[in-house]
């Protein structure tokens, strides 16, 4: 009974699931339909071998080429492309192409830019203000802008699968470093002054332990609100990236940008198959993705959770809700 009771607690604490039981009515039911959407974009990403009908580069099957601009059929069901290449599996494949790319983006992004709002928060002086400048300054610039300049300093436009998947994601990594930087840095200027971190200085810890063993660990709490804001983002801007002609190779992987890209003509022409199936899996992804964050960023605030569990639930539950808002109020520790 103690380990089954430890086990559900332990399943109680993950991040996504802890939300989900705080959540209520209409905040529950945009979470879980987040939760949905994104699970099934990751499911097809990871097993489009086995979903799509063919490649992403496939020309030709068992009666000969597939046809250029072919409309619906039983053997295509989404029809074929300008280029010949099945529609259907093309939008299937470049849900894997997104997934790797936020994978890439995000961890580089996060790694780089948590270390730096680290150091920078917790030194300060010289190398802080140093620091604070060039992440403005790389803020200031538009987003989609200087992931193009990235990407043609990176890859020329255009390479392979590999290269054009870390192009792309190194690319859109400088986009997203200054804010995971910011928001790290700022949470460290708070959590060093805290009296748990002079305790440490006052027992001769070392700077370094400080830093990553009681600084490190309450800085970073805000962070998978903004890594699933910015995977959607990222969707967005890969796409971008792609419907611009900087993006990944047709033959190397299937990209929904570069598809919506080579439809345009096609429908000024009434052939609607080769623009609408890519064009909506970019809306899907994103708005699974934004769905999740968005509902989470709702639970991470304190006076926004009780005010909804106020409306939705009984006098006591208001007054209940409103106590961890007060003792949040006083910087004590829920």
């Amino acid at each position: 009974m103690a380990a089954k009771r430890t086990a559900r607690q332990f399943f109680g604490q993950l991040p996504v699931v802890h939300q989900l039981r705080q959540s209520i009515g209409l905040q529950r039911g945009m979470l879980v339909a987040g939760l949905v959407i994104t699970a099934v974009f990751v499911i097809v990403a990871i097993f489009a071998a086995y979903i799509a009908p063919y490649s992403y580069n496939q020309l030709r099957g068992p009666d000969g080429l597939f046809g250029s601009q072919q409309p619906p059929s039983p053997e295509h069901l989404l029809g074929t492309t300008v280029g010949g290449y099945d529609v259907l599996s093309r939008t299937i494949w470049g849900a894997q192409t997104a997934l790797l790319v936020i994978i890439i983006a995000v961890l580089l992004s996060v790694f780089v830019g948590v270390i730096l709002g680290l150091i920078s928060g917790y030194i300060g002086g010289w190398l802080d203000r140093v620091l604070v400048v060039i992440a403005d300054a790389i803020y200031a610039f538009p987003t989609l802008l200087l992931a193009i300049v990235a990407a043609i300093a990176i890859s020329g436009g255009q390479s392979g699968l590999w290269g054009g998947l870390f192009a792309a994601g190194i690319s859109i990594t400088v986009v997203f470093i200054p804010q995971y930087f910011r928001v790290v840095r700022a949470e460290v200027v708070r959590v060093k002054s805290e009296a748990f971190v002079e305790s440490a200085r006052v027992m001769g810890a070392s700077t370094w332990r400080i830093m990553f063993r009681h600084v490190f660990r309450n800085s970073t709490r805000t962070l998978p609100l903004i890594l699933t804001l910015n995977a959607s983002e990222a969707i967005l801007t890969l796409a971008g990236l792609g419907f611009l002609g900087f993006g990944i190779e047709p033959t190397a992987a299937a990209e929904w940008g570069y598809d919506l890209r080579k439809s345009i003509g096609d429908v000024t022409s009434g052939i609607w198959w080769t623009a609408i199936p890519p064009g909506i899996a970019i809306v899907i992804a994103v708005l699974g993705v934004t769905l999740v964050g968005e509902s989470l960023n709702d639970l991470a605030d304190p006076r926004l959770r009780a005010r909804r569990r106020a409306t939705g639930g009984t006098p006591a539950d208001a007054v209940a809700a409103s106590q961890p808002v007060a003792r949040e109020e006083m910087g004590e520790v829920v």
